[in-house]
């Protein structure tokens, strides 16, 4: 196993913190100095790593993308087949190492910051259109074409819609309450849909 240089556990402590401050004073609020204070680290020390709190948050949500690649990648490991494989890319979404308070917070603040950062923006075209296609493949194999559109757009408005509940705080963030949830929807999605 590769052994983590010192730039790389730097950048996971900076990119952590930039995490809390972002979940707990926002965006648009949260200043590299707090985020560095969080870190124990000096300002300085983030424009290092970062250079501004733009490409701070777009490393932030490479992390958390790259945290729902690890879930997704492990639960389709186990799936067998089509309806297994769909319902391993719900539940990933919702990932105990994924689906946290703070976590929410910060993926809904990218969500809402995307249209305006230029590189924000296209990695949530990306994560969409990889969702997007991820459900659709499967989908294929599930129902017919009449129905599979709508089918995709519910589990994606509804997985989404959770998020944000999480994010808002109106809902406890139970990962596991929130897999069974969208699970269950899934199915009785999957049964109107023949």
């Amino acid at each position: 196993m590769r052994r983590k240089r010192i730039r790389d556990i730097r950048n996971d402590e900076l990119v952590a913190a930039a995490i809390r401050s972002l979940h707990h004073r926002g965006f648009g609020s949260v200043t590299m100095a707090e985020i560095a204070g969080e870190a124990g680290a000096s300002a300085a020390s983030i424009n290092y790593y970062f250079g501004s709190k733009d490409r701070l948050m777009e490393e932030t949500m490479r992390r958390l993308l790259s945290i729902l690649h690890t879930a997704l990648l492990s639960r389709l490991a186990e799936a067998r087949t089509p309806r297994q494989r769909l319902l391993a890319i719900v539940e990933a979404n919702f990932d105990d190492t994924l689906f946290t308070p703070a976590q929410c917070s910060v993926w809904v603040q990218f969500w809402a910051n995307a249209p305006y950062t230029s590189s924000l923006s296209r990695l949530h075209r990306v994560n969409r259109a990889r969702v997007a296609s991820n459900l659709r493949h499967e989908l294929r194999a599930l129902l017919p074409d009449a129905t599979r559109g709508w089918v995709q757009t519910s589990i994606q408005a509804y997985m989404d819609g959770i998020w944000i509940e999480a994010a808002q705080g109106d809902t406890a963030s139970d990962a596991a309450q929130a897999r069974a949830d969208a699970c269950a929807l899934t199915e009785m999605l999957l049964e109107r849909g023949r």
